[in-house]
């Protein structure tokens, strides 16, 4: 293993940072259309609901027939991968930011409102910072699952550390498949300390917006 390393490091650093890039890409686009469908949606529960049906459906497809699905429209490579990768990611974050923002103390809104804020600023403001702690809940398993996931999206062209998986596949070679794993494992690890670091610190700020509406 440290011999095929040696040989093929500044590769197997290559594939990393396309597969870091792919699953940061189609987490943030999925972070971004759950805040803004829950936000429009919110007080709309058909609406949310239906939304929340039609990406179980789209969780429930299998990555290689999704996959296949999209290529005659977007084609191979890492478009159709972030898009699947995203989907994908659309259905936990949308559960577990309900969760959060259901789970808010209707006091903290009743006070906020009274203050004179607006529904937007309510939402922005008192909603998202007190419903951090499930919000980065649900980024933490996206995130693990995505992590896992975009190793498939080597069998489209789109790159990252799947092409690793795949080489040993084809020639039958363990060690490739090894550092693929355990590149997969340490970047998941490396992204999930990051986000709980960014966590921390949002959460502190969370503390003082809970704080203030207590005094």
């Amino acid at each position: 293993m440290i011999k095929y390393w040696q040989e093929n490091s500044q590769h197997m650093i290559l594939l990393a940072s396309q597969h870091g890039q792919m699953v940061l890409a189609a987490l943030l686009i999925a972070f971004v259309i759950a805040v803004v469908i829950i936000y429009f949606c919110l007080r709309k529960e058909n609406w949310l609901n239906s939304l929340i049906y039609v990406f179980s459906l789209l969780y429930s497809v299998p990555s290689y027939a999704f996959f296949a699905l999209l290529i005659p429209v977007t084609g191979l490579g890492t478009t159709t991968a972030i898009i699947v990768l995203a989907c994908y990611n659309e259905y936990v974050l949308l559960r577990t930011f309900i969760t959060g923002i259901r789970g808010v103390d209707p006091d903290y809104i009743e006070v906020a409102k009274g203050l004179g804020m607006t529904d937007r600023e309510v939402f922005f403001k008192v909603q998202l910072p007190l419903a951090m702690p499930s919000i980065f809940s649900g980024l933490q398993v996206a995130l693990a699952s995505t992590m896992a996931i975009a190793t498939i999206a080597s069998t489209i062209s789109a790159g990252g550390l799947g092409d690793l998986m795949f080489e040993g596949l084809q020639t039958n070679n363990a060690v490739p498949i090894l550092w693929g794993t355990i590149l997969t494992i340490a970047l998941t690890l490396i992204f999930i300390v990051i986000l709980n670091l960014i966590k921390t610190l949002i959460l502190s700020e969370g503390l003082t917006v809970k704080e203030n509406y207590h005094k």
